[in-house]
C-alpha cells in the first residue's frame, strides 16, 4: 500500500464523521434563525442542535413540535437534512460531479466506499448513482400514492406538501411528521398506513438489496447478503404483525386492525411513525417494540439499528455451534470468521451503550409518577435514539440539557459512528496482522 493509499484510508472514517457533523452544525445554525419559526423568535442552540441531529441521523425524536414550532421554510430545511442523512452526505458530491461530468478522485472513492459500507472501491460510484435513482423513484411513487388521500383531505397546496414531506420522511425512515401526533389520526385509514409502511420497508431493505432484486429475477441468484436480509426482514414482519394483531391493535374493522398490526411491526424498524399512543401499550408490546428498534433495518439502507443482517449472522453462527460445526455455513456458503466477530462485537457495543446511557438518564431525568411506566420510560427512549427510530413515550419533550446531549450523541453514533469508527477500526486492525500467536489455553465457561 502506498503512502497516499494509507493516508486516504486513515482519513476516510474521520472525514465521514466530519461530513455528517458539518451538515448537522449548518442545519443547527439555520434552525436557530428567527425567520424559520412560526413565532418569529429564534430557537435556542440545544433544541436546534437536537432537531438537526435527529433529522440528519433520520431519527425523528424532537424536543419541539415540527408543525407547531417551524414554519414551512423550517420544515423544508429539516426535510433536506432528512434526505441528505438518509441517502448519505456523499450523495451530494457524487451528484454534483456526475452532473458537471468531472472525474471522482481516489480520496472521494475511498470515503464513498466507507460511507456505503462496501468491501471494495470498484463500482462505488455507479452504486451511488443507482441509489439516487432508486430512492427518487420510490419517493416519487410514494408521493403520488399519498397525494391520492392527502389532496382531497387537505386541499391542493397543503395536500401536495404533506404528501411530499411524508414520502421523504417515510422512505428515509426519519419519522418526522406534520400532524403533531404522528399518524394516530389515520388509524382507520389503511391506505395511508400501508403506503407509509411500503416506503419504510423500501428504505429499510437497503439499496444493495434493491439493486440485487432488479438485476436477478430469481431469488436463488441473489447474493447471500440479500437472501439473509429478505428472510430475516420477512420473518420479523410476519411474527410481529401476528403478535400485535392479537394484543395491541386498534381499528374499527378487521382491515383496519390488520393494517395497524402490520404498521406496528414495520415502524419500530427505525421509522418512528406511530398509529397508537405507546404509553397505552401493554408491557409485552413495549418489550417487542424495543427488540424491533434494537434490530432495526438492513445494512446499507436508510435505517439504523443493530441491522437484520447482523442478527442473521449471529443466528447462523449459533445454529452452526448447536449442530457441532466449527464454521458458520448457510446456503452452501461459509461466512468469514472476521464477519462473525464484527457481528458479535457490534451486538455487545450496542448493549453497553444502551445500558450506560440508561444509567446516566436514570440519574438526570425524572420518571413520570404513573402506575404503568417505570424504567422502561427511559430504556425505550435510549434504544429509540441509538437505533435512530424516533418512537417515544414522551421523555424527549421533558429532557434536561444533559439528557438532550446524551440522546444527541446516541443518534449520531447510531447513524454514522459504528459504521465508520468501529468497522473501519476493525478492518484497519486486520491489516496489521502479526506473524506469531500466543499459546492456547482453555477457560471454563458456563
Amino acid at each position: 500500500m502506498s503512502y497516499l493509499d494509507r493516508d486516504v484510508f486513515f482519513k476516510a472514517p474521520q472525514q465521514i464523521l466530519l461530513g455528517f457533523a458539518g451538515i448537522i452544525l449548518a442545519g443547527t445554525f439555520i434552525l436557530m434563525l428567527p425567520f424559520v419559526t412560526r413565532s418569529g423568535h429564534s430557537t435556542n442552540f440545544l433544541d436546534a442542535l437536537f432537531t438537526a441531529t435527529s433529522a440528519v441521523c433520520v431519527t425523528g425524536l424532537t424536543t419541539v413540535s415540527t408543525i407547531g414550532h417551524w414554519n414551512m421554510f423550517g420544515q423544508a430545511v429539516i426535510l433536506l437534512m432528512i434526505e441528505i442523512g438518509g441517502l448519505g452526505f456523499m450523495s451530494l458530491p457524487v451528484l454534483y460531479f456526475t452532473l458537471t461530468k468531472r472525474k471522482i478522485n481516489l480520496s472521494m472513492r475511498m470515503i464513498l466506499k466507507d460511507s456505503l459500507n462496501t468491501f471494495d472501491m470498484s463500482g462505488t460510484v455507479s452504486l451511488m448513482l443507482a441509489i439516487l435513482r432508486i430512492a427518487f423513484i420510490i419517493q416519487f411513487l410514494g408521493f403520488l400514492l399519498l397525494s391520492v388521500d392527502f389532496i382531497p383531505r387537505f386541499g391542493w397546496g397543503k395536500g401536495l406538501w404533506y404528501s411530499f414531506f411524508h414520502a421523504v420522511s417515510s422512505f428515509c425512515n426519519a419519522g418526522f411528521d406534520l400532524f403533531d401526533n404522528s399518524v394516530i389520526g389515520f388509524q382507520n385509514d389503511p391506505w395511508v398506513l400501508m403506503v407509509i409502511s411500503f416506503l419504510i420497508i423500501a428504505g429499510g431493505l437497503g439499496f444493495i438489496v434493491w439493486q440485487d432484486l432488479l438485476k436477478n429475477k430469481s431469488l436463488r441468484k441473489l447474493r447471500l447478503h440479500s437472501q439473509i436480509t429478505l428472510k430475516v426482514t420477512g420473518l420479523l414482519l410476519v411474527l410481529s404483525s401476528i403478535f400485535f394483531f392479537f394484543t395491541n391493535t386498534v381499528g374499527s374493522n378487521p382491515l383496519s386492525r390488520l393494517s395497524n398490526a402490520f404498521f406496528l411491526a414495520v415502524t419500530p424498524r427505525t421509522a418512528g411513525f406511530f398509529s397508537i399512543d405507546y404509553a397505552t401499550m401493554s408491557h409485552a408490546g413495549l418489550v417487542l417494540t424495543m427488540i424491533l428498534m434494537f434490530i432495526g433495518g438492513s445494512s446499507g439502507s436508510t435505517a439504523g439499528g443493530f441491522k437484520t443482517t447482523t442478527l442473521g449472522i449471529i443466528l447462523i453462527k449459533l445454529y452452526s455451534v448447536i449442530r457441532g460445526r466449527s464454521k458458520a455455513q448457510y446456503k452452501g456458503r461459509t461466512i468469514k470468521e472476521n464477519t462473525i466477530s464484527q457481528a458479535f462485537m457490534l451486538f455487545f457495543i450496542f448493549l453497553i451503550m444502551i445500558i450506560s446511557s440508561t444509567m446516566i438518564l436514570s440519574v438526570t431525568e425524572t420518571i413520570p409518577n404513573v402506575d404503568q411506566l417505570g424504567l422502561e420510560y427511559i430504556v425505550f427512549e435510549v434504544i429509540s435514539a441509538m437505533g435512530t427510530v424516533g418512537l417515544s413515550l414522551g421523555l424527549s419533550a421533558h429532557l434536561t440539557w444533559i439528557g438532550k446531549l446524551v440522546l444527541i450523541f446516541l443518534m449520531f453514533i447510531g447513524r454514522v459512528g459504528i459504521l465508520t469508527m468501529i468497522f473501519s477500526t476493525i478492518n484497519q486492525a486486520h491489516k496489521r496482522k502479526t506473524n506469531y500467536k500466543y499459546p492456547e489455553e482453555s477457560v471454563i465457561i458456563g
